[in-house]
């Protein structure tokens, strides 16, 4: 008898299906940190919130001004868990203290990557979250199953290169798949 080997989703997106009723997750693109038998982590990419980056560092160095070009870096709202906890997505150019590989990406929770963008050290391409978005072991693929999401190829472009507003748009035309035209009605046939 064959075993079927589970298949992950690790460094793909999640597109939030039309009929999504969770708020936390209504129309939003999710790019996948991790995905194996214990569940998933993933950050929403598409979901600026009112703070920027000068907003943060206020925060963390209160005692110092912080450059004027971090008032045009908006954070965004990586999902529902640990909104206090900072997550930046960025191009593999350069590394810091807590730094993870994510096949051509990289991934950082430490602060100094923070200071090294502000400072215009930082990587080439990056965006910043507060939160993420977990799911247990299970349950990412129960959601799938339901018809929730599409998943779709990462494609470093739709998050680097694309406004906030455009993104879950294109990836589901990387599907070739307009949003729009699905029905907000959750059927199986």
């Amino acid at each position: 008898m064959k075993t079927l080997t589970p298949s992950y989703l690790k460094h793909q997106f999640l597109i939030a299906m039309p009929h999504m009723a969770d708020p936390n997750f209504a129309q939003t693109l999710t790019y996948i940190v991790e995905h194996n038998a214990h569940g998933a982590m993933g950050l929403v990419v598409n979901r600026p919130q009112e703070l920027n980056l000068a907003d943060i560092l206020e925060q963390l160095r209160p005692d110092e001004m912080p450059p004027a070009s971090t008032l045009q870096v908006p954070i965004y709202l990586g999902g529902p868990v640990q909104t206090d906890r900072g997550f930046v997505l960025h191009s593999s150019e350069c590394s810091f203290q807590a730094t993870v590989a994510l096949e051509g990406l990289s991934l950082t929770t430490s602060q100094d990557v923070l200071l090294a963008i502000a400072a215009g050290a930082g990587p080439k391409q990056s965006l910043i979250t507060l939160g993420y978005a977990g799911w247990e072991a299970g349950q990412l693929e129960a959601e799938l199953a339901d018809n929730a999401w599409l998943n779709c190829p990462f494609d470093p472009e739709i998050i680097f290169g694309l406004t906030s507003d455009l993104r879950l748009e294109a990836a589901a035309a990387s599907l070739g798949i307009n949003l729009n035209l699905l029905t907000s009605q959750a059927g199986h046939a």
